[in-house]
């Protein structure tokens, strides 16, 4: 029996849009940050989705995603506002990077860091998270911090990072920053809860610098 044709929206990858095939899905959203797709069993019910967001499709339980398993509103439940979030922003991936952390009931900015001329995402990610935790550390506040990374989060819990990003004289000042963060992970110990941003439920992170699109 023939497996039955699938269609394939992505709403934020290298190009957005409709597919028919994972394969040509896949390479819109191949080592795309963050990005947005979703499956469909017909061509209008994926043409009708595109016309929405991400965002909606998620409330509707679709199957699909980004790569992480589906969850209710209810498991999920609320953020704590009486906290710290953190967020980067790259033009390109490989690009300019910059990251900050802000306090997240109010925006209030509490550390920017950038523009460096060459890095990725999941790094900005990670120094911001390590800077949050010596921030906090250094005013023995026991505020949680949110991150929307997780595999910046997975860095951090591993006190080690995991990039292909190529180290050289473009790139060698947010390497020693990176150098210095792990570090500090090995030789700190913090008590602060690291926490997923539920971006799917809560809306974009408080720290995100706002220029998706």
């Amino acid at each position: 029996m023939a497996k039955k044709q699938k269609f394939y929206v992505v709403w934020q990858g290298k190009q957005t849009g409709v597919f028919d095939t994972w394969a040509e899905a896949e390479e819109q959203i191949k080592g795309v940050e963050k990005a947005q797709y979703k499956s469909y069993e017909t061509l209008k019910e994926a043409e009708n989705a595109f016309k929405g967001n991400y965002w909606q499709a998620v409330q509707k339980g679709q199957k699909g995603g980004t790569g992480t398993q589906q969850k209710s509103s209810a498991l999920v439940g609320k953020p704590n506002m009486n906290s710290i979030s953190v967020d980067a922003a790259c033009a390109g991936n490989p690009g300019v990077l910059e990251y900050q952390g802000v306090e997240t009931a109010t925006k209030k900015l509490l550390f920017a860091m950038g523009p460096f001329p060459v890095g990725t995402v999941n790094i900005g990610e990670f120094l911001a998270i390590v800077h949050a935790l010596a921030l906090l550390k250094k005013h023995n506040s026991d505020l949680p911090l949110y991150s929307d990374s997780r595999t910046a989060i997975s860095w951090v819990k591993n006190k080690a990072i995991k990039t292909t990003l190529e180290r050289n004289a473009k790139t060698e000042e947010l390497f020693e920053l990176t150098d210095r963060a792990v570090l500090w992970l090995k030789n700190n110990q913090y008590t602060t809860k690291v926490l997923k941003w539920e971006t799917e439920f809560w809306g974009e992170n408080p720290a995100d610098f706002g220029r998706k699109g």
